[in-house]
């Protein structure tokens, strides 16, 4: 396989660990939805009774990377990847930058791979696979720093129309990548619970707010971006280097108290209504597992073109991606009758105005540092028709119309003990599909 897709960071080609011919001897994966040996995304695990340590999804299994090293699987570049993911998180691996990560990334393939010389040597080894119901995932990142934008022009679109009839989208919206700094505390890793949060509502009608519990409790179907190599405080980086400092991308979930929010973010943005807790999965999929599922970014059309720090002719031809999204809701009531979750959205990355380069070439340029271990979220990825929609607020038209269940229920908003499931899946023709796992996260009571 040749090189491909320059202008998705000029790091990332196609080779062989993107072989569809090629599969492995761990015998969960061939077929996996979500992790063959095509994808090998990169994560922190326990094992039962161990400490926390770098590993890589495989099937239903973690490939144990302290484990590789200690009997000398790897050398060269793969060595230092391994080296730096010796400790309880990937901060230092994300550091070292796409060649590292790459070295790593063919080594687990060929060590993994069904056909390949080394296998019998490997499987004979103890300690080396896990499998994943035992173990206990973690953030896989030391998070410094978390930022949330507004990329989803359809989501802007609709929540805009809302808010401002006469003029949905706001003024900067097709020049400037819009964002909010969040809270990088309040980010949970995939399967942990939160409590609704509490703050003040002004009730429409009424003279003065309250505090209280949010009534208006929603989630956001996005896609994180894990920062790699960073820059030093007051250096912007070019567009043309921006998608290098990509380390990879999870599903996140950023809960929104939507009554909170409405009352609090004149003039200065989101503060409560979204500092309580997001979510994020696991395990973060790569740059280069990712390559074959590139694509064209948002057609402009009669848009104005990019800022010119912010345009790259190579990051418009391959710099967005083709990843369809779902989420998936299972309340309380579904789980005690043995009701599966019901899908209701299903979303496509391809409705990123800006791509993942920009994100970061924007955040950057006007001096700030970027750190190994930061975190964005590309903001609310919806589509154009109520089905692809990746909000409650949204669904529901600011909860004037509930959204009417299989179980019979109706949804203005998230109740306690909902359970929201985000999960994704990247599919192209001649390449083996990969996904991201599992985004889940399930409310909880207000604290009394």
């Amino acid at each position: 396989m040749g090189d491909e897709g320059a202008g998705a960071g000029r790091c990332a080609r196609l080779d062989a660990t993107h072989d569809p011919r090629r599969s492995t001897w761990v015998e969960s994966a061939d077929g996996h939805p979500d992790f063959p040996i095509q994808n090998l995304p990169l994560g922190v695990f326990s094992p039962p009774g161990g400490t926390p340590r770098a590993g890589i999804a495989i099937g239903e299994e973690i490939f144990d990377l302290r484990a590789a090293a200690a009997a000398g699987l790897f050398t060269g570049e793969a060595a230092s990847a391994a080296s730096a993911a010796e400790g309880a998180s990937l901060n230092a691996l994300m550091a070292l930058g796409a060649g590292p990560r790459r070295a790593i990334r063919a080594r687990v393939s060929d060590l993994l791979d069904a056909d390949g010389s080394e296998r019998l040597r490997v499987q004979a080894l103890p300690g080396l696979i896990h499998p994943a119901h035992r173990c206990t995932l973690h953030l896989p990142a030391a998070i410094g720093d978390y930022t949330d934008f507004y990329a989803g022009i359809h989501h802007a679109t609709h929540v805009g129309a809302l808010l401002r009839p006469e003029s949905p989208l706001p003024p900067n919206y097709k020049y400037s990548p819009i964002a909010y700094h969040g809270r990088a505390s309040t980010v949970v890793v995939s399967g942990t619970g939160f409590r609704r949060p509490s703050g003040q509502r002004k009730p429409r009608g009424e003279d003065a707010p309250r505090f209280g519990p949010s009534q208006n409790l929603d989630f956001e179907l996005e896609l994180g971006i894990w920062i790699g190599p960073g820059n030093a405080l007051g250096a912007p980086v070019p567009i043309a280097e921006a998608a290098t400092r990509v380390a990879g991308f999870c599903l996140l979930n950023d809960w929104s108290a939507r009554d909170i929010q409405g009352w609090e973010y004149q003039p200065l943005g989101p503060f409560l209504g979204k500092n309580f807790c997001t979510t994020v999965s696991p395990w973060v999929v790569t740059p280069e597992a990712l390559q074959p599922f590139r694509c064209i970014a948002w057609p402009r059309g009669e848009d104005p073109p990019p800022l010119a720090y912010l345009a790259d002719d190579a990051d418009q031809r391959k710099g967005g991606l083709d990843i369809a999204l779902e989420v998936s809701l299972s309340t309380l009531s579904m789980r005690d009758r043995g009701l599966r979750p019901e899908r209701i959205a299903l979303s496509t990355t391809r409705h990123l105005y800006w791509t993942v380069a920009q994100l970061v070439a924007h955040h950057a340029s006007g001096g700030c540092r970027l750190r190994p271990g930061d975190l964005f979220g590309t903001g609310t990825i919806s589509g154009p028709e109520p089905a692809s929609f990746g909000s409650l607020l949204e669904i529901t038209g600011g909860g004037r119309k509930p959204l009417a269940l299989a179980s019979g229920e109706t949804r203005r908003f998230l109740e306690d003990g909902d359970e929201v499931v985000l999960s994704a899946r990247a599919v192209r023709e001649g390449f083996v599909s990969i996904g991201f796992g599992a985004c889940t996260g399930r409310v909880m009571p207000a604290p009394r």
